[in-house]
């Protein structure tokens, strides 16, 4: 009987066996294992964070770029692919027969080889050709395969002003009356085309600014880009000479195509006397191209084509050189003469200068413009810039009334020889 009661409490055991204790955990663990086996798993570990980071440092895996691995290329098949897609060639379409009809057929004009008429390719639509397009079509039948943008010279789209320049017109000291002028010409036809419809008359289209180097034309040209929300070309005038027949014509035109296809546009020509001058035969023919390149401008300044929304600024500082054909009303309709600064806008561009300089309290700017007489914004700035070194020498964290009347003494009456202005007095 006693026995029978053994087997039961056996039976009961094996139904719950003691729990495990640790001893007896590590000894499972430890089945199985060979000697080496954790040092193995170990370094089974270090590689695979090895090759994360390998992969990491690598950066772009083939399936973001979409390459395959070269070891997978297959150069023969891909050969294969380009020589049955040919590269296309560009043709320009000149003329749509029955168009929006089922059998349309377009005439292609491609340069230097024929005219043909022809059809479309299979991955065009009808809609996206027009006449006078530049399209791409294939090397045999001369299917129309896709349609081009306008051709525009690389390096007229990089006159585009992209981000703003950071001048005000609060940066422009003393031109109070050209200000209002540019302003006149420049936004209010922008802001409030309303008016002059009203009145019946055209806005004017285009300014001369001249004046005496550094009496701020560019830098007000700077402003009015910075104010108005118009496309802002710049260009200077020696960009348009070229060096072949017909280059610098065509840069011209291109610019202004550019600008009529912004709905507002401001084009500012620096320094227009490299290609404005008077024309006058050399008896060698040097000047022919610049001649033409000029005018060409004068044709588009008022050509057969309507300018739109086009304002030319054009500065200037040898306004007796140019040629009269550029100058006159209709093409350019105001002129703007940038004179020296009196006294007051003398003192206001001291303190447009000094603004961010670290001046002591008491400078006497009034007394500081009464000693730079018949000089321009250009000098004062020199004289601050002249007067901040001075600090620097003495070792300064500020600038002292002594020091600008030191650059004073060094930039106006030092450098007088180098003043343009009464040269630009005696020209013009």
């Amino acid at each position: 009987m006693g026995s029978g009661g053994d087997v039961e409490d056996m039976l009961k055991d094996e139904k719950n066996p003691p729990p495990l204790d640790e001893d007896d955990i590590a000894l499972l663990k430890t089945y199985g294992l060979g000697p080496y086996s954790a040092s193995i798993k170990k370094a089974e570990k270090e590689i695979k964070e090895m090759a994360k980071k390998v992969n990491d440092l690598c950066g772009i895996k083939e399936s973001d770029t979409g390459l395959a691995a070269p070891s997978q290329w297959d150069l023969v098949s891909d050969k294969q692919m380009m020589q049955e897609e040919q590269p296309l060639q560009v043709a320009r379409c000149t003329k749509i027969i029955s168009p929006n009809t089922e059998d349309a057929k377009y005439m292609i004009n491609v340069k230097q080889i024929a005219k043909f008429v022809v059809g479309l390719g299979d991955k065009v639509s009808p809609t996206d050709i027009e006449e006078g397009m530049r399209v791409g079509v294939d090397r045999n039948k001369y299917q129309i395969q896709i349609p081009l943008p306008p051709k525009i010279d690389p390096s007229v789209t990089m006159m585009t002003v992209e981000e703003k320049p950071d001048v005000t017109y609060n940066d422009v000291g003393g031109c109070k009356e050209q200000i209002e002028k540019m302003r006149e010409v420049v936004e209010l036809p922008m802001l409030h085309p309303e008016k002059f419809v009203k009145l019946g008359i055209d806005p004017p289209k285009g300014v001369l600014c001249y004046g005496p180097p550094g009496t701020g034309k560019t830098l007000l040209a700077r402003a009015v880009a910075n104010r108005t929300d118009a496309c802002f070309i710049r260009v200077i005038g020696s960009e348009l000479v070229q060096k072949y027949v017909g280059e610098g014509a065509r840069m011209v035109r291109e610019l202004f195509q550019m600008a009529r296809s912004k709905k507002a546009c401001i084009v500012f020509f620096d320094e227009i006397d490299a290609i404005g001058g008077a024309r006058f035969d050399d008896g060698v023919g040097g000047d022919n191209e610049v001649q033409r390149t000029m005018l060409e401008i004068v044709n588009q300044l008022d050509g057969f084509d309507a300018r739109g929304n086009i304002k030319v600024l054009m500065a200037t500082n040898r306004p007796d050189t140019l040629d009269p054909a550029l100058l006159r009303p209709g093409r350019l309709d105001r002129k703007v003469e940038f004179g020296l600064p009196d006294l007051e806008s003398r003192a206001q561009i001291f303190k447009i200068h000094t603004r961010t300089m670290n001046c002591e309290r008491d400078v006497r700017f009034e007394l500081l413009a009464r000693l730079c007489p018949n000089s321009t914004g250009a000098d004062i700035r020199s004289v601050c810039t002249e007067a901040g070194m001075f600090a620097i020498r003495a070792r300064r964290k500020t600038v002292t009334e002594k020091d600008f009347l030191d650059a004073v003494n060094k930039v106006i009456k030092g450098y007088q020889k180098f003043s343009a202005t009464p040269k630009y007095m005696v020209y013009n």
